[in-house]
């Protein structure tokens, strides 16, 4: 009764809110590229770009300014946060440029990304550094509590001390459902990535929407990596994103393409991963937990991506001239 008890603890609960954000963060990225017609498997590595970029960030702006982030403490992961999303927009404008501008096929340019993104973190780990595998340690945002939550009884304790960055992120949900749906560019974002070709008849740009999605999707996935060297980790190491970009693919998929729903699959997908961190008490194997999000996330997929309704023109590159 008590192994029972503790998988519906408080304290499981709000260790996967923290670790839902990363997937969240990507997976909404996912759903501004792929809303457009572009799929990006390049997110797993432009979240190494974020974790790298925002523990770079981080360091060197307390290195350069101490007496500054001695008064504001925040302004370091700040920067590192900014840093991880500019890391991040430029490796998505790799992908948009390759796969728009020259419709090479958007499967090997994400593999490519992610190969590219994982042994260019270490070249520039040994060069800033001097080692492969971590950066210094870095520091963090101070935590927050919300007036409004704290003394409800048992909410107060999930949003007590929480992390700046999960506010943003889950205002970041309510911010993209509304602009996907009601906004001028949200309508024709889903517009070219339903049928670019009527977009493109009423004078919209195809090229300039799939560009925009791919890059707000590289400036999610780079704020992402940012939270887990910054928040979770507080420095950068090796293999740190552990297949959660894939992940985010698998909320995004599971979510029906839509913030909301990303948000509700990236919950489930983050709950089995703090459940695999907490199975101390457990008298379960730890390896067989270990992997949980990851069989979590092929049951997933193998018995919901038939029924999914991905948009018209997912993946299928636009050329006007060909039309």
């Amino acid at each position: 009764m008590e192994y029972l008890t503790s998988l519906v603890s408080l304290a499981l609960i709000a260790s996967a809110i923290r670790v839902t954000m990363p997937i969240l963060l990507t997976a909404l990225g996912a759903v501004y590229a792929e809303r457009g017609g572009v799929v990006n498997i390049g997110l797993e590595g432009i979240m190494i770009m974020g974790t790298f970029f925002g523990a770079v960030g981080d360091f060197f702006f307390a290195q350069a300014f101490p007496s500054l982030v001695q008064a504001v403490p925040d302004l370091a992961p700040v920067a590192g946060v900014l840093a991880a999303i500019l890391a991040g927009i430029a490796f998505a404008l790799i992908h948009a440029l390759v796969t728009v501008t020259f419709r090479v096929n958007q499967i090997i340019s994400g593999v490519a990304l992610n190969l590219l993104a994982a042994g260019l973190a270490r070249f520039l780990n040994i060069l800033l550094f001097t080692q492969a595998t971590q950066s210094p340690g870095v520091r963090g945002f101070t935590p927050i509590d919300i007036p409004l939550l704290r003394d409800v009884p048992a909410l107060g304790l999930l949003v007590r001390g929480i992390s700046p960055m999960i506010v943003v992120g889950l205002l970041l949900v309510v911010i993209s459902q509304w602009v996907l749906l009601r906004t001028r560019f949200g309508l024709r974002l889903r517009a070219v990535g339903e049928y670019p070709l009527a977009a493109d008849t009423l004078g919209i740009s195809v090229t300039r929407m799939r560009y925009a999605g791919v890059l707000l999707s590289g400036a999610l996935a780079g704020m992402a990596g940012a939270y887990l060297a910054i928040e979770q980790a507080h420095l950068y190491f090796e293999g740190m994103t552990q297949g959660r970009g894939f992940i985010a693919l698998a909320a995004m998929i599971f979510g029906n393409w839509w913030p909301l729903g990303a948000l509700g699959a990236s919950a489930l997908f983050g709950y089995f991963d703090a459940l695999s961190l907490r199975v101390v008490r457990l008298p379960v194997p730890y390896q067989f937990i270990s992997v949980l999000p990851h069989v979590v996330t092929i049951l997933v997929l193998a018995g919901f991506v038939r029924r999914a309704q991905m948009p018209a023109a997912d993946g299928v590159p636009y050329s006007k001239e060909e039309e």
